[in-house]
């Protein structure tokens, strides 16, 4: 039997996932400045993407958020 659809909570594991995201994107920020001498151009591209699709994430969890409330 398929669970129901509890969405009471939505907003709050939004939020969450939210700060997280933020938190990786800080820390990736911080790597990228601490070893820019140490990394290669591939790893901090790599890096540059990965925070790129971050903020989208974060867009499109904000927007959610919006909807949830």
């Amino acid at each position: 039997m398929a669970k129901p659809d509890n969405r009471a909570d939505n907003a709050v594991h939004l939020k969450k996932s939210i700060q997280n995201t933020l938190q990786n994107l800080d820390e990736a920020e911080e790597y990228l400045e601490e070893f820019s001498s140490e990394i290669s151009e591939e790893e901090r591209s790599q890096i540059q993407q990965k925070n790129e699709r971050r903020k989208e994430s974060l867009e499109a969890f904000r927007e959610e958020i919006k909807d949830e409330v």
